[in-house]
């Protein structure tokens, strides 16, 4: 019998049975369910509204129930609906009456709430702490390539030089705007519902702020309409997630260019590449290409959330029951991804030769000649038009601006004196961009000492 059949007169048909049920994916909050009982049976019975050995002996079962749970000796069922009625249905098994009492002041309404934001607290701490992991396997990998030259892009064609130390650093911003992000989120996904009850609060005396200390949160919600309809944490989240993704995309496109034969910048390890079931030459970055595939699933999540709350009118209504699936398919997904791509990135084989030859070719140094004709005394507009006739030249001879001797030099500017050469070679293009946020060695140097003491910091936060 469903708990809450008192004004039905008939059984539920089976296909509503099936499509209503949540236990299939909600199960796995059941220690978040049961955590949040206990709470609210201790504070019931510090409250006297059910009494203190009623209390005991609800908290006592409800720690019996998750150790059963836990042990694969308790099966949850589709009758039951969800994690919280079959949560209740073994409570009521085991100590009869007194477990029906927990429910006192207390719906499902505000109850999932609660349930959602204890597990998505939970599961945020995971993340942070992998997001960290590969903020610092970046940082590592960047301290071991302060010199090694690379081309830049912009549009896809070689711009000017930089460092693959630089390069990385840049994903590690991103990193660092994602840890932020996840941070500020957590601010409100740390706000207690409980107490709100299924729209309107209750008129039994609770104490909600003992059960928020006691769950760990930061704060209580304000409005118990809000308090149960309120899933902008959720998608929230998943927006983080979908920024997250789309860094871990763009870089993994670049590892999968940089991998490629016309590149040849990057081995990937064995361990972290597939073959060919025909080809037998075939050494395939399929991590890099799943993550890439994966954004778009993220992308959907946070689509499937905003779409089921774009119209609901206050308070609870059944389509909420759709956030968990896409919620703890963001979830599932970004720590997947995660956790495997550290090891990716730890155990790649940079080519510096093949990465320095790329940042000799396509002109990449032409902005510096530019910027000498610039300290020369003539105007940048100008000295831009002198170049690109030089480049030009260069082009039609099939030769690097370097390779041009010093009288065909002059015939495009009469200010191009010998030092020319020392300005335009690779090494000094990337040393004299030394302002901050540049990527001169020395000051990559001083980025990534600011970024292990920002690193350092994050990790001894305490959440």
């Amino acid at each position: 019998m469903k708990l809450w059949s008192g004004r039905f007169t008939k059984q539920t048909d089976q296909l509503t049975e099936d499509f209503n049920a949540s236990i299939a994916f909600d199960s796995r909050m059941y220690a978040q369910d049961i955590r949040g009982s206990m709470a609210h049976a201790a504070m019931l019975a510090q409250q006297g509204i059910i009494s203190r050995e009623e209390g005991e002996q609800i908290i006592a079962a409800l720690q019996e129930i998750q150790q059963e749970i836990a042990e694969g000796r308790l099966q949850f069922t589709v009758e039951a609906e969800d994690v919280h009625m079959n949560i209740e249905t073994f409570l009521t098994a085991k100590i009869g009456n007194v477990g029906k009492k927990l429910h006192t002041a207390r719906s499902r309404n505000d109850q999932v709430a609660l349930d959602v934001r204890l597990y998505l607290n939970d599961e945020m701490e995971s993340i942070r702490e992998l997001l960290l992991e590969l903020a610092g396997t970046l940082l590592q990998i960047s301290s071991e390539h302060r010199e090694t030259i690379m081309p830049g892009y912009t549009h896809m064609q070689k711009a000017q030089p930089i460092t693959l130390a630089h390069h990385l650093l840049a994903y590690f911003e991103m990193l660092r705007r994602d840890v932020e992000r996840l941070d500020d989120c957590r601010k409100r996904v740390l706000a207690m519902p409980l107490g709100s009850g299924a729209l309107a609060a209750t008129g039994f005396n609770l104490d909600r702020d003992r059960v928020r200390t006691e769950l760990g949160f930061a704060s209580l919600t304000r409005n118990s309409l809000d308090g149960v309809s309120d899933r902008d944490f959720a998608i929230e989240f998943c927006s983080f997630a979908s920024i997250l993704m789309m860094h871990l995309s763009r870089f993994s496109e670049e590892i999968i260019l940089w991998s490629s034969d016309e590149f040849s910048f990057v081995q990937l390890d064995d361990g972290f590449s597939t073959g060919s079931s025909i080809m037998p030459q075939k050494k395939n970055p399929d991590i890099a290409e799943l993550v890439r595939g994966k954004t778009g699933r993220v992308y959907g999540d946070l689509i499937t959330l905003l779409t089921v709350m774009k119209s609901l009118p206050l308070a609870y209504n059944k389509d909420m029951q759709e956030d968990k699936e896409a919620l703890f398919d963001a979830i599932d997904t970004v720590k997947k991804c995660l956790l495997v791509f550290s090891p990716m990135l730890r155990t790649c084989r940079f080519q510096k030769e093949n990465m320095a030859a790329g940042a000799r070719g396509g002109f990449t140094n032409a902005t510096d000649l530019a910027d000498y004709l610039v300290g020369k005394g003539l105007p940048f507009r100008d000295a831009h038009a002198v170049v690109g006739q030089a480049v030009l030249y260069c082009v039609e001879q099939k030769k690097t601006l370097e390779e041009l001797e010093l009288e065909t030099f002059q015939t495009f500017s009469e200010r191009i004196g010998s030092d020319v050469y020392e300005h335009l070679d690779i090494l000094n293009c990337v040393a004299k961009r030394s302002i901050p946020g540049g990527p001169a060695p020395e000051t990559v140097k001083k980025a990534q000492r600011e970024a292990a003491q920002w690193l350092e910091r994050m990790q001894h936060v305490h959440q």
